[in-house]
């Protein structure tokens, strides 16, 4: 199976009178693969996938797999669920559309053990025979998928090749690949990328690439081409946006800066996520200044 890596996006998803802008969806994908992005990760946190209906969600996998057609970008669609059954379906119509690998999070609100978290992967991963990335954030699941349990599902299931690690734990990264240094390890942490790649990792998902995805695509390839001087310069050049793209929930904050920068009509998230603050699009102005956005 084909090893995807190297620089990714974690999209966000536009909306229009709270329905998806398939047209604007469309162009942002455009301006990643124009931008020399690897691959799009369409509906996944960024992309407020907890509020899209599934008719939704599989809608944004299916712009993602037709955009990308004939391109070298590829897509890791967004697949995943609290419930077992729904990631499996998801799972299954990301790859009867086409799409080149999925994104699978650990199961949120339940709290899984950690053999209710393998045996959910089991299942996902026999369901399709496609590329896996497993993706770990307790941040936001209240679930860790720990190291012994996610190289358990890498020895186990040949199609699980890779882990989107945002724990924001080097350690983490550094205990992966110590003990499975085949097994693919991805930043999900945009202000340690720099980091990250330094120790190993195959790659990144960022926030930050919807909105510099060329300056993200620099930063990774650098690294993965042993360029490691020239990965952190652009790394510590990032950190002030890194840092302000996270002050309030993602992805209202990246959201906001790419409405600053005429990239989106609107900055609309879908309910329970709200308008950014003022003081927070305050501060987002002073800091775009620094940056050159292009279009």
């Amino acid at each position: 199976m084909q090893s995807i890596q190297g620089a990714m996006t974690a999209l966000i998803t536009p909306f229009k009178n709270n329905i998806v802008d398939s047209a604007c969806y469309e162009k942002l994908i455009k301006r990643q693969i124009a931008q020399g992005i690897d691959a799009i990760i369409p509906v996944g946190t960024t992309g407020e996938s907890a509020t899209l209906s599934h008719k939704e969600h599989k809608q944004c996998i299916e712009i993602a797999v037709a955009t990308c057609k004939g391109t070298n970008t590829k897509v890791i669609a967004g697949a995943g669920s609290n419930a077992t059954s729904e990631a499996v379906d998801l799972a299954k119509h990301a790859q009867s559309v086409g799409a080149d690998a999925i994104l699978s999070v650990t199961p949120y609100y339940n709290k899984p053990t950690q053999d209710g978290l393998y045996e959910h992967y089991k299942a996902v991963a026999k369901s399709v025979d496609m590329p896996i990335v497993l993706y770990n954030v307790p941040s936001r699941t209240g679930a860790d998928l720990e190291a012994d349990t996610a190289i358990r599902l890498f020895d186990d299931f040949a199609n699980i090749y890779a882990i989107k690690e945002a724990t924001g734990d080097l350690h983490r990264c550094v205990e992966l690949l110590a003990k499975r240094p085949e097994f693919r390890v991805f930043s999900g942490d945009d202000m340690i990328d720099y980091p990250m790649l330094s120790n190993g990792a195959s790659g990144i998902i960022s926030v930050t690439s919807n909105l510099l995805p060329n300056l993200k695509s620099e930063l990774t390839h650098k690294a993965l081409e042993n360029d490691f001087l020239g990965s952190r310069e652009i790394n510590n050049l990032l950190y002030p946006l890194n840092v302000i793209l996270f002050a309030e929930s993602n992805p209202i904050p990246v959201k906001a800066a790419m409405y600053l920068s005429g990239l989106i009509d609107s900055y609309e998230c879908r309910l329970p996520l709200v308008t950014p603050s003022k003081n927070l699009l305050k501060n987002l102005e002073k800091i775009l200044e620094k940056y050159e956005v292009k279009k």
